[in-house]
């Protein structure tokens, strides 16, 4: 008995695909071969589809942590006034001390100017002088993070708190209360922005 031997059928022309013409000097590469590198001094190394692998793994890993971690922090606080805002929430209940620009204690002027220093934007330390200093905006365009100051009708500035949204304002009100989270309680108010 003889042993036959199969022979795969002849694949159709059209079917391969065609020969790429070595480059000068090179043996072409096939698709499946790792991508040699040479590192200083000549000595080759194998960087295979494994190292872009676990480079992909590491690159994702890092993306998720740091979208988690912006997802954990308040929508505005990417800006100046979202910063500064953050940072007067933070002080919620210090009390109220004429002169005082914190950490642990603050007048009014005294809260805005150490939270938005603590933002990476100087202000002048008093309501009237913060007002001088800032954009003036009207009430359509104002922002959390924004500055409201109340004047008098001759048109001093006597106080000043952040905006919170929702027509209130972080502020530190007067002596005997502490910072908190209050309605804007009149309409002798100026807004202001920090940029």
């Amino acid at each position: 008995m003889t042993a036959s031997v199969h022979t795969p059928a002849p694949t159709r022309p059209e079917a391969q695909a065609p020969a790429q013409p070595a480059a000068r000097g090179r043996r072409p590469q096939r698709q499946d071969t790792p991508v040699l590198s040479h590192r200083q001094g000549g000595e080759p190394t194998r960087r295979s589809g494994r190292w872009r692998s676990a480079a992909t793994a590491v690159l994702t890993v890092a993306a998720l942590a740091g979208s988690t971690l912006l997802s954990a922090t308040p929508a505005g606080a990417a800006t100046i006034e979202g910063r500064a805002l953050t940072i007067a929430e933070s002080k919620h209940g210090d009390p109220y001390l004429w002169g005082a620009a914190g950490p642990d204690a603050f007048d009014c002027s005294g809260l805005t100017y150490y939270s938005f220093r603590h933002a990476g934007r100087r202000l002048p330390r008093t309501a009237q002088a913060q007002y001088d200093s800032v954009r003036h905006i009207p009430r359509s365009r104002l922002i959390p993070g924004d500055l409201v100051f109340f004047h008098t009708a001759g048109g001093y500035v006597y106080h000043v708190g952040i905006y919170a949204g929702d027509n209130e304002i972080w502020h530190s009100p007067h002596p005997g209360a502490r910072v908190r989270r209050e309605r804007i309680w009149t309409d002798e108010i100026w807004f202001g922005r920090i940029r």
